[in-house]
């Protein structure tokens, strides 16, 4: 028989470079994936990962992908951390651009530095009113918060859909779903000239540091630790867990919601239905590959980003699927989980002789 025993001793070492060996295990099953569909392997593979950041433009562009993966992520990792799984971040992020977006279209051509921050504001308000309400089921109903915060999303992108084609619609639109374009002080100023990069990268990086202190020096930070590791222990040291819980997902949702209004304010200008792409769900992947670290999201943030780039440019390039980006996703995340289990388990093989395997 074999069975799955716990360690005595994890290497934290090993812990912390198991996301350099997921991403090295995905390269070459990518690799073996692109032998089978008869492509290229090691032309597919320099033109998703080693290209793009050769070209400066690629890399701005990879800027603007990981912008809002590095807020969801970090927002995620502070519920993740205290066991709080937020799952629904996408909805959020749906409703924090879905804010933000009406406040532009209210004020419409009124100009104003304050209309931007206005935005922000709002869409960080939308995001966590979006998150308050698996926290209340949670703490009041003891609901779960995995199911309640994921049917949510399907909420909110309905409902995204029902104002554009609605209240929302451009009048001018010719009849498209869609809202009108955002006029130039709801929009995010350019970081770069002649890109789409904008501040929003800046402010990421920003939250990033904000994080760290928290989870690292503060008590807010302490209390969530113990929470994840220990509920019983934090319960014996006073710490609330209902106030953890609604600590957790209100700031998930406000940096999620803001992420929504930087997409919505930044790449695309306006209130579309296909504003949300993924973000959220893709940032629980950020997550756990930079080990829920602020700094290690942002740097898992731009390697998931960049599978975003080379994807779409490999698909033009080789002729290659639209899944081959969700499929190196999906890579990712299995070899960072199995090589975790690795980590923390080791596998022993018991002998049984045919006397036990009678009884």
């Amino acid at each position: 028989m074999i069975r799955l025993e716990p360690r005595q001793e994890i290497s934290h070492r090993l812990l912390y470079l198991t996301p350099v060996y997921a991403v090295g295990l995905t390269i070459l099953a990518g690799m073996v994936m692109f032998f089978v569909l008869g492509k290229d392997p090691v032309r597919a593979i320099s033109i998703i990962f080693f290209e793009p950041l050769t070209d400066w433009f690629a890399i701005s562009e990879m800027m603007v992908k990981a912008t809002p993966l590095i807020l969801i992520a970090i927002g995620l990792s502070f519920g993740f951390r205290a066991g709080v799984w937020n799952i629904g971040a996408e909805g959020q992020f749906t409703i924090g651009a879905l804010s933000g977006g009406a406040v532009a279209l209210a004020l419409y051509q009124v100009e104003g530095f304050w209309v931007l921050p206005l935005m922000c504001l709002a869409g960080i308000l939308g995001g966590m009113a979006w998150a308050a309400i698996p926290a209340f089921l949670r703490t009041r109903f003891n609901a779960n918060e995995i199911l309640v915060s994921l049917m949510l999303t399907y909420v909110a992108v309905l409902l995204l859909g029902f104002l554009v084609h609605g209240p929302l619609k451009d009048p001018d639109g010719l009849n498209f779903p869609e809202s009108r374009t955002f006029h130039e002080a709801a929009l995010m100023p350019i970081l770069i000239e002649e890109t789409r990069a904008h501040v929003g990268f800046l402010v990421a990086l920003a939250a990033a540091v904000i994080a760290w202190v928290v989870l690292a020096r503060h008590v807010i930070g302490y209390q969530i630790k113990v929470m994840g590791q220990s509920p019983r222990a934090a319960r014996y040291g006073g710490f609330t867990e209902k106030r953890v819980v609604w600590m957790c997902l209100m700031i998930s949702g406000g940096l999620a919601g803001l992420a929504g209004v930087f997409e919505a304010a930044g790449p695309v200008g306006q209130l579309v239905p296909a504003l949300p792409v993924g973000y959220g769900f893709t940032a629980i992947i950020v997550a756990f590959l930079g080990r829920l670290d602020p700094i290690g999201i942002v740097i898992a943030g731009f390697v998931m980003a960049l599978t975003y780039i080379g994807g779409e440019t490999a698909q033009i390039e080789m002729n290659l699927p639209s899944a081959v980006t969700g499929v190196f996703q999906g890579m990712f995340l299995f070899f960072l989980l199995g090589i975790d289990v690795l980590a923390k388990y080791r596998f022993r093989i018991i002998r049984v002789t045919r006397a036990a395997a009678g009884e």
